[in-house]
Order: structure tokens, then sequence, then C-alpha cells
């Protein structure tokens, strides 16, 4: 499978990427997040018919990706699915980065932890205020949505 790679969102509010191929950048990323990388990942660039050069990564064609009902998971799933998100995202990070100075920074008591967990309740009340703020800007007109769906 060939799928187009184009510069990051966040690369207009940020520095540029290092990367001269946005596939590249791509690849390079879900290698750090996977434990068992694609034997056909990789990157390149194109001319097309149209003279524009585009970027792509390329990867088996077979997609194994799963998701999960968050709707209808009982809360002693949604623990175990929080706590799996959790370690990819860690692993991730740890790979990404010098793992010993990452540790150094968290630290071995429960600071971090407790920061975190401040931070995501705040952070839930200000989806919901976000949320709140929606609903109002569709009341008023401000923001076309369609609802009922």
């Amino acid at each position: 499978q060939v799928k187009q790679s184009q510069q990051s969102v966040l690369e207009p509010y940020t520095a540029r990427s290092k990367y001269r191929n946005h596939g590249q950048r791509v690849v390079n990323g879900q290698r750090l997040q996977q434990a068992f990388t694609d034997i056909f990942l990789g990157w390149t660039r194109v001319t097309g018919l149209d003279g524009q050069v585009r970027d792509f990564y390329v990867r088996q064609l077979r997609d194994g990706k799963g998701s999960a009902d968050l709707d209808r998971m009982p809360a002693t799933g949604m623990e175990v699915y929080a706590r799996l998100c959790g370690w990819t995202l860690a692993r991730a990070h740890a790979r990404s980065g010098d793992r010993i100075a990452i540790a150094s920074y968290l630290g071995a008591g429960s600071t971090f932890e407790e920061a975190m967990a401040v931070f995501a309740e705040a952070y839930a009340d200000q989806n919901e205020k976000d949320y709140a703020e929606l609903l109002n800007a569709i009341k008023s007109g401000r923001i076309e949505a369609q609802t009922g769906i």
C-alpha cells in the first residue's frame, strides 16, 4: 500500500521537520511506536504526471488495526484499556529519547503520577466547558452543525 504523506499539521506552528521527505517522518514515527515493524515499511518521492513532487510512505497492504468500543466498555475494561494505552505511549516515548534522562526526570516517587491526575481532571473540566461553548455556538447559529446523527 502506498499512501501520500504531507507536512505535519503541527509544522506551521513549530520548527520545520528535520526529515527531507514527509514519508520518512511518518515511517520513523511508526517505527518508534511499533514493537514489530512492517517489513515493507519505507518511503519515496514521486513526480506526478502534473509535475508536482509528492512524498509517500509504503507499507504492507494488510491492515491489522483494531479499535475498542469505548461507549460499551465496562469500567474494568476501560481501566485495562487505559493502562495499555499508557504503556504503549510510554514505550514510544522511551524509544524516542534518552531512557535514562526520562527516568531521571520522572523520579522514583509519585509526583509525576499525581501531576498527571491533576492535569487530567482539569483537562476533563476544560473539555466540558468547550463542549458547552460549542453547543451555545450551534444554538446561536455561529456554527452550523448537523445534530441527531
